[in-house]
């Protein structure tokens, strides 16, 4: 009877340890790239700590950052612009299809938080662009997102809805405005909450 019941707690340790677990916190770590709405390329890195509300489903805080090379427009007129670091700080809730108990397991999900938005330094400096300013506040934003992981790795692809931008001359007036939003692509792993799959 000893037997069994070991053999019994084995059997079920080994076909349920390693699915994602409720209640449990896990932390995930992203890299990526990123293509500015309006043209242009970067890099985000992103961390995310979350908490398994069921073995499918999870809410998190994104913290991440997005350096980014983006083309501005001022009345008409595109120029290349460099870009700092845009910082997010973001809510998010991920819903898992994982009904066969397989390793590989697909997902969606969304957010919404805020963004700090970085000031612009102008690749062609003449007398329009460095008499240019950036209205740089933070904005409220959001995201959707989805991919897969598989096992403890992971891969996706989000869009960041972020509030554009003013740029304004010397004396306040605007003269055009920068997009913030941007589509990110990105692979990583996480640590914690168990692994999809056996």
């Amino acid at each position: 009877m000893k037997k069994i019941i070991l053999t019994a707690i084995a059997v079920f340790a080994i076909t349920n340890g390693y699915s994602q677990e409720e209640g449990k916190f896990r932390v995930g770590l992203d890299l990526g790239y990123t293509v500015p709405s309006n043209g242009g390329g970067g890099i985000l890195f992103s961390l995310e700590p979350k908490y398994n509300l069921k073995d499918n489903m999870n809410v998190g805080l994104r913290i991440g950052a997005a350096a980014m090379v983006r083309d501005i427009n001022t009345d008409g007129e595109t120029t290349s612009a460099k870009v700092s670091a845009n910082g997010s700080y973001v809510g998010t809730y991920d819903y898992y299809f994982n009904n066969s108990g397989s390793s590989f397991v697909p997902y969606i999900g969304g957010g919404a938080g805020y963004y700090s938005i970085a000031n612009v330094e102008f690749d062609d400096v003449d007398e329009s662009s460095s008499s240019t300013s950036l209205d740089a506040s933070g904005k409220m934003g959001g995201l959707i997102r989805g991919g897969f992981e598989w096992g403890k790795f992971r891969m996706g692809i989000e869009y960041n809805l972020v509030p554009k931008s003013e740029l304004q001359d010397m004396s306040g007036s605007k003269i055009g405005n920068v997009s913030n939003s941007y589509l990110g692509i990105h692979l990583g792993f996480y640590v914690g909450g168990g692994k999809w799959g056996r």
